[in-house]
């Protein structure tokens, strides 16, 4: 064990901000300079610059080449779903290689390498899905958290990767291991990393940003659930969301919505499937004063207000992406499976069904017994709102421009980027680059799990 501290320690130490070559990394071809006037951002959380799924950026491809877009570079990857992190020239990423728990800190631009930091993890995923993380790193400042699916919830120096304080949370807090790990990424608001702990007295624990130290903790009833919490301005004061609800018999949790500053928290709002084996895994949606909660194991969905249902639709239930809202609508992926997948619109004031729609089309793959004719679909895909439309990615490895209305929706251009199942960790889009993470094995062309950067700018 010392000689990995210490080569852990040394490389951390010897980091004076320049990046070196990557093995793991193949280097394709630079992007296109920015256009003029392009609004870029960075992605240092794990739902986007405004914890909504809602990109400023602009400026972007319109249409994609008949082989796709360009590949930047492209970087083979370990275990896990949680999609990188990205502030100014720095892409961090988590995952899992063996049994060790992985964080790289890359050039954002070419993949190359500023440091690694190792871990060992014995998490072992009881369905047999992925032995991976499922949160994602956060990035404030000159600092990243990440939250590993065992539970070790760390706090790094994004210059040199060095520990600047950890909790091992399912120790500490007396838990047992959730349904798949630990997965709700945590919340940096301010100088407190929120966490939605989900023990008893304390579903919800900020600890302090610089120090490790645990400032308050809120809640008593519900357990961790696997959707982030999110941050929002309701009435001029700053609040943060957290559904709640894990592993629990009977089946329990929902929504509170408490201040940051002390964890006080404004209301309780029970709302979770009576299955045994069900979780909370999408992250509320913010709109004023009101908060979309939604999950796919019974109860559906519900629009609250100081703690009431607006409305509540039982026939509208995401599983883990996150529903967005473009003109007082919702917009998301209904269903549990992808057998039972649709893309919906639900009026925000009335929670009344517009329309839904299952995306699928015809497309030739390559078997062992020739070309075949199959019909594949976006099924439980992720949606991002940017440059006047929706970016669509799909479960098996489809790109799709969608233009999303009250009507339905438009498909302005699609493209296949890899054929691969689990393609569930949302994509990421700064200064012009999309990172996309695929999470098994292309079965067409045997490529393995890998993070992808994309050039999505457009041409001047």
């Amino acid at each position: 064990m010392l000689p990995r501290i210490l080569s852990l320690f040394l490389l951390g130490a010897m980091a004076t901000g320049a990046s070196e070559p990557n093995p793991d990394v193949t280097f394709h071809a630079p992007p296109k300079p920015l256009p003029a006037g392009a609004i870029t951002s960075d992605w240092a959380a794990f739902l986007g610059p405004k914890n909504n799924m809602v990109s400023p950026e602009t400026k972007l491809l319109k249409e994609f080449p008949a082989d796709g877009p360009r590949l930047v570079w492209e970087m083979n990857k370990g275990e896990g779903f949680a999609a990188p992190a990205v502030a100014g020239d720095r892409l961090v990423l988590f995952h899992r290689i063996g049994d060790q728990a992985v964080v790289d800190c890359l050039a954002a631009a070419d993949g190359r390498r500023f440091w690694r930091f190792i871990s060992p993890t014995a998490y072992r995923d009881r369905y047999g899905y992925n032995h991976g993380p499922r949160c994602s790193p956060v990035i404030a400042g000159d600092a990243v958290v990440t939250f590993g699916a065992d539970g070790q919830l760390r706090c790094l120096n994004l210059a040199t990767g060095m520990v600047r304080w950890q909790h091992d949370i399912l120790k500490e807090f007396n838990l047992k291991q959730n349904f798949f790990g630990v997965g709700a990424t945590p919340l940096i608001e301010g100088d407190k990393v929120i966490v939605n702990v989900g023990a008893p007295g304390a579903c919800v624990v900020a600890f302090d940003l610089a120090t490790g130290k645990k400032i308050w903790s809120a809640g008593s009833e519900w357990g961790a659930s696997y959707a982030p919490p999110v941050p929002a301005t309701v009435n001029g004061q700053r609040r943060v969301f957290v559904f709640a609800g894990g592993e629990s018999d009977p089946a329990t949790g929902g929504l509170l919505c408490l201040d940051p500053a002390d964890g006080k928290i404004d209301y309780t709002f029970p709302w979770r499937g009576k299955r045994h084996e069900s979780v909370n895994a999408s992250a509320p949606v913010v709109i004023g004063s009101e908060v979309l909660v939604s999950e796919c194991y019974g109860a559906g969905s519900a629009l609250v207000a100081d703690g009431k249902a607006v409305w509540t639709n039982a026939k509208f239930g995401t599983h883990f992406m996150t529903a967005v809202v473009k003109d007082g609508n919702f917009y998301g992926v209904d269903g549990h499976g992808p057998g039972d997948a649709f893309l919906c619109c639900l009026d925000w004031k009335t929670g009344k069904e517009l329309w839904r729609k299952k995306p699928a089309w015809q497309e030739t793959v390559a078997t062992k017994d020739g070309p075949h004719e199959v019909e594949v679909g976006t099924v439980r895909c992720s949606l991002m709102l940017v440059d006047g439309r929706c970016l669509a990615l799909g479960e098996f490895g489809h790109l799709l421009w969608l233009d999303l209305n009250p009507n339905g929706y438009h498909e302005l251009a699609r493209t296949r980027l890899f054929a691969a199942r689990e393609t569930w960790t949302p994509p990421v889009l700064s200064h012009g680059l999309l990172y996309v993470c695929q999470n098994q094995r292309d079965g067409v062309h045997g490529k393995p799990q890998r993070l992808l950067c994309y050039d999505l700018r457009a041409a001047e």
